[in-house]
């Protein structure tokens, strides 16, 4: 991993949203399978067709070690984009994890896996390959616009789109949000009720 997403696996998805002002965070629809599940790295982007997942395996074979698929499948809960078997070639590889506007299936066995995947739910059917789909081109998904290279973090609280320029600025802000929320914590809490009185009347008479 690069140092830039070392650093960005190390923070709380909150602590980006924040210091991106919350503009880039999918919607809370996308979530992940389990809660353990951490991921911050590059986005290979793929945009489908309605109900069509081809261009999945494309994706694979282009993404590069701790890249993160993210797929743009419109919303779609009939098809799935991916199941066990996909996910694996996508695991073996070094691909870190999915990110879908759409379903997976298989879902038993993608938990044996632990690959990470943020989706908006399971379905039994498997997606079709009748051809289409496009791979590194900007797409848009859960709401936010991402371009191929754009760092993807994600979390049991969701997933956060950085642009790759803005990178080294966020993850310094994020440090600095996390910095003065410990710092507001110890306040409130160093002497129970009556700092917490305290501090409560502090913010409200500001």
């Amino acid at each position: 991993m690069t140092k830039v997403e070392v650093s960005f696996k190390h923070l709380p998805t909150t602590a980006v949203s924040d210091a991106t002002g919350g503009h880039t965070n999918l919607r809370s629809a996308i979530k992940p399978l389990a809660d353990h599940y951490k991921i911050a790295g590059r986005a290979v982007t793929v945009r489908l067709p309605d109900g069509e997942n081809g261009a999945v395996l494309e994706a694979i074979r282009a993404a590069k070690e701790g890249d993160i698929l993210v797929i743009d499948a419109k919303g779609n809960t009939n098809r799935a984009v991916a199941g066990d078997f996909v996910l694996s070639l996508a695991k073996g590889i070094g691909v870190q994890g999915l990110v879908v506007d759409g379903v997976i299936r298989d879902i038993v066995a993608i938990r044996e896996l632990d690959f990470p995947v943020f989706s908006i739910g399971t379905t039994v059917a498997a997606g079709y390959k009748n051809g289409g789909g496009e791979v590194n081109v900007p797409i848009a998904i859960g709401g936010v616009s991402v371009r191929p290279g754009d760092y993807i973090i994600g979390d049991v609280d969701g997933v956060v789109v950085v642009p790759q320029e803005d990178a080294e600025r966020i993850i310094a802000a994020a440090e600095v949000k996390i910095e003065k929320d410990e710092i507001r914590a110890q306040e409130a809490h160093t002497n129970g009720k009556e700092s917490i009185i305290a501090y409560l009347d502090k913010v409200l008479t500001k």
